[in-house]
């Protein structure tokens, strides 16, 4: 694989925060998956998340997502793996996954509204990743 088929890849399985926010307001048929338990959800989410936590992703839990949405996967950040196990998950059912670069954390940091009983309203965010 050259670097250039690399990189290619690369953005085909991982989205950054402005290009999930662009998308959300576009209305793409992208689906925001928060790996993470329903504790964490309940305290912080990113808005339009559903909570769908990897440890309960299985053959029937699965069975009514739509196969032709793209399933964004995230959880609270770098440190946490959440997002990876969830992608992973929705890949081995056959479902178009990517991951959330730096998960909730760089959602807040990027300067975007969170939901939840620790949601912070925030100004849009002027990275233009």
């Amino acid at each position: 694989m050259n670097q250039i088929e690399f990189y290619k890849a690369k953005l085909s399985y991982e989205t950054d925060s402005w290009d999930l926010y662009e998308s959300l307001e576009r209305g793409d048929d992208v689906v925001v998956i928060d790996a993470r338990s329903s504790e964490a959800f309940e305290l912080e989410h990113i808005p339009s998340a559903v909570n769908f936590p990897h440890r309960e992703m299985n053959p029937e839990s699965v069975s009514k997502l739509n196969q032709s949405s793209v399933y964004i996967s995230y959880c609270d950040g770098i440190g946490c793996n959440a997002s990876t196990k969830g992608a992973l998950k929705l890949a081995e059912f056959g479902f178009k996954v990517k991951e959330l670069l730096g998960g909730l954390d760089w959602w807040r940091r990027d300067g975007y509204t969170t939901k939840g009983k620790n949601g912070q309203s925030r100004k849009q965010s002027v990275c233009g990743c």
